[in-house]
């Protein structure tokens, strides 16, 4: 079994060969071919997953999971839709279902932006500050939320991902997407103004 380092790119790339190619390899079973896909997504799949996790270290605990559920999800790639959309499709499941795992232990913890936690606290500025702010008043309202609401404002308003691209990611129909929003913008307005944090 290969592991995966999410955050750094040591895999040597060859551009010769297109990328159905390195994936029906991957299909076969051929780790270098799987990382060589992964080295090349890791960014997106890093990026999509920090819109769901509160800490470097869930980050990339997250990543590393996507990545397995990538590998060993490989035999149900079917060529006749890009290989990218099927790896975000696992992507945004993977974490839909880590949300879902996780609700209880994540209520109690500490609200930290993925971003904010790779910066210097002793450094920032009152723009960062603000920031961080603005975050965890985010995050404190995606947590209301079920894993369903914000995965969808996840994609929609985070990630800023067309309705049609959402509906594909998740496998819901585009009225249902655009249903689904609208209710769980509705009801984080409502615990906004339960907050008090109006001025």
């Amino acid at each position: 079994m290969f592991y995966f380092e999410p955050t750094e790119t040591r895999y040597k790339v060859e551009t010769d060969l297109p990328e159905t190619e390195w994936v029906a390899r991957a299909k076969s079973g051929d780790e270098d071919a799987f990382l060589r896909l992964a080295t090349h997504y890791r960014a997106r799949v890093w990026k999509t997953a920090s819109r769901f996790t509160r800490s470097r270290s869930e980050l990339e605990d997250l990543t590393q999971d996507l990545f397995l559920k990538i590998w060993k999800g490989l035999s149900s790639y079917r060529s006749d839709a890009p290989f990218e959309h099927w790896l975000m499709r696992v992507t945004v499941r993977g974490c839909y279902d880590f949300l879902r795992k996780n609700r209880r232990r994540r209520e109690l913890e500490l609200l930290v932006d993925p971003q904010e936690s790779r910066d210097s606290s002793d450094s920032r500025s009152e723009a960062a500050r603000s920031r961080q702010e603005a975050w965890e008043i985010v995050s404190l309202l995606l947590e209301q939320l079920d894993a369903k609401d914000r995965t969808v404002i996840t994609l929609l308003d985070l990630e800023e991902h067309s309705v049609k691209e959402t509906a594909a990611l998740t496998g819901w129909s585009e009225s249902n997407v655009k249903v689904r929003a609208h209710r769980a913008r509705k009801k984080m307005r409502a615990h906004f103004d339960d907050l008090g944090l109006e001025r």
